[in-house]
């Protein structure tokens, strides 16, 4: 266990876990040993975790003078950690109450802050006040839950000003998003991790300039990103977008049945939306109410082209592919939903699918750009064409299952063993539909506008290749080329696959 000396002499623990570009950890509570946040739900598979406990928790020392327990105080620790761990700017992760002190943080030292990522963060520093009415709408969205009725009276206590360890007990329920076992065992070590003194004085007289800390957020260089639970009654979700409209260059997200530890409630989530946002090579978009993680290359004043991948990819497929289109072209290739760092809601077809490209398009302005899909990605640019006349500019449709039944209808699919980088149930949802596609899906083909080209991988492709010939027929003008590559034309090929787009006057 590392350790290093602050300011006044003090003697501080933080805690080493994980590999890569290190990630500073301040824990809440207010004053909770760092303990509680874990590997905050598998983030230290990205990056290094450096978990901070503050003085007078966990394994740091208790101070001389408990008068430097008070939030703006503590800043002085956290800048010491920084120097002893000799990085002139830092990332910066901060959960609940700590989400005040790394504000104050950023305040006194701008230029030290490389990023901030603020979960379920409190918001006493920038002066926004608590709001009953939100809490008590959030806890209302839990009011199916069998332990809603037991821990309802204490939360109404604690509304009403009166706070005991025994009330915060019996309503620790609506901080999670599931009261499972899981989150019991995490509840029950909340009372020994905190330091009770600690936590008095840390909103302690003078501790905040809300004005002065507002207008340092205001100037702040640094991207932030503030992530709150849907479920949250101690920052809701309204009261985290007020904060994140602050900051200059920000992020938002609400995670889906989350409460005020959301790598708990769904660490997948979790680690998706942090890991979108510390890429400087991934960008993210709320497009129809999901979160879509993108990349872009080239020029961004170039002719758009938008490349959408297939099923069980992602967006880095397209990565040789978008270089070279991005010499004459500004090149954005998305995450559809439930692949890659997108948002991953559960449910999933190709119209879904069709809609997120949608989406994209809109929310980027992109209405006339050259959309290139595979397989999938294909298919959802096919429907979007034919629905959307004139939204999309030039269409290539790669590899795409045509909008005719299978013969022999694919078999159910066994899910593989291990992690998936892509959410399962999309791949039986979509099978379903390949084998009894919507008839609307054939019978648009003739209203799409747009100049397509559609690109066949040849006998080696499972994809019926007489299909695909039969979809170019209906298409209006639409050309047909076959690149013997089998189903992954643009990577297995991809000098021919660039040729057949030149060729097509994109790129």
């Amino acid at each position: 266990m590392p350790t290093f000396h602050s300011y006044d002499g003090t003697e501080l623990a933080y805690h080493v876990t994980g590999e890569g570009e290190p990630l500073i950890c301040l824990p809440g509570g207010p004053m909770r040993a760092g303990a509680y946040l874990g590997d905050l739900g598998g983030l230290r598979a990205v990056r290094q975790l450096i978990v901070l406990d503050l003085r007078g928790t966990g394994d740091s020392a208790v101070p001389d003078d408990i008068s430097t327990y008070r939030c703006d105080r503590l800043v002085e620790d956290v800048e010491a950690l920084r120097r002893h761990l000799g990085a002139d700017r830092v990332d910066l992760l901060a959960h609940s109450a700590a989400g005040d002190l790394a504000a104050l943080f950023a305040e006194r030292y701008p230029q030290a802050v490389r990023s901030l990522i603020l979960v379920a963060p409190t918001t006493r520093a920038v002066g926004f006040p608590f709001v009953e009415r939100e809490a008590r709408e959030a806890a209302a969205l839990r009011r199916s839950e069998s332990w809603y009725a037991q821990a309802l009276p204490a939360q109404e206590e604690i509304w009403a000003g009166r706070l005991t360890d025994e009330l915060r007990t019996a309503a620790r329920p609506f901080l999670y998003g599931r009261w499972d076992a899981a989150a019991r065992a995490h509840a029950a070590l909340s009372a020994q991790q905190i330091n009770a003194e600690a936590a008095q004085a840390y909103y302690g007289p003078g501790a905040f300039d809300p004005a002065a800390t507002v207008a340092a957020l205001r100037a702040l260089p640094a991207p932030a990103l503030v992530l709150a639970g849907e479920y949250d009654g101690v920052t809701t979700p309204d009261r985290a977008a007020e904060l994140a409209a602050l900051f200059p260059s920000s992020e938002f997200a609400v995670q889906r049945g989350a409460g005020h530890f959301p790598w708990l409630d769904d660490p997948g989530a979790f680690v998706r939306t942090v890991t979108a946002f510390l890429d400087p090579e991934v960008h993210s978009v709320q497009a129809g109410g999901i979160r879509l993680a993108y990349r872009a290359w080239g020029d961004p004043s170039a002719p758009p082209v938008v490349l959408a991948h297939g099923r069980c990819g992602d967006s880095a497929t397209w990565t040789t592919v978008a270089e070279r289109l991005a010499a004459r072209h500004r090149v954005y290739a998305f995450d559809f939903r439930g692949h890659g760092l997108s948002d991953w809601p559960g449910r999933y077809s190709l119209e879904l699918f069709r809609d997120d490209l949608h989406a994209f398009l809109e929310t980027r302005n992109l209405s006339g750009a050259t959309v290139v899909g595979h397989s999938m990605g294909g298919a959802a640019a096919y429907l979007l064409a034919e629905r959307q006349p004139g939204l999309i500019g030039r269409l290539v449709i790669e590899e795409a299952p045509p909008p005719f039944p299978l013969d022999p209808p694919r078999e159910p699919a066994e899910r593989p063993p291990g992690e998936l980088d892509f959410d399962w149930p999309l791949v039986p949802s979509t099978d379903a539909q390949l084998n009894d596609p919507d008839p609307a899906g054939r019978e648009l083909l003739g209203g799409i506008t747009a100049p397509t080209l559609v690109i066949g991988g040849g006998p080696r492709s499972q994809i019926a290749q007489d299909g695909l010939a039969r979809m170019a027929r209906q298409i209006p003008g639409a050309q047909h080329v076959t690149i013997d590559a089998g189903h992954l034309v643009h990577t297995e090929r991809p000098e021919e696959f660039l040729a057949a787009l030149r060729s097509f006057g994109v790129g």
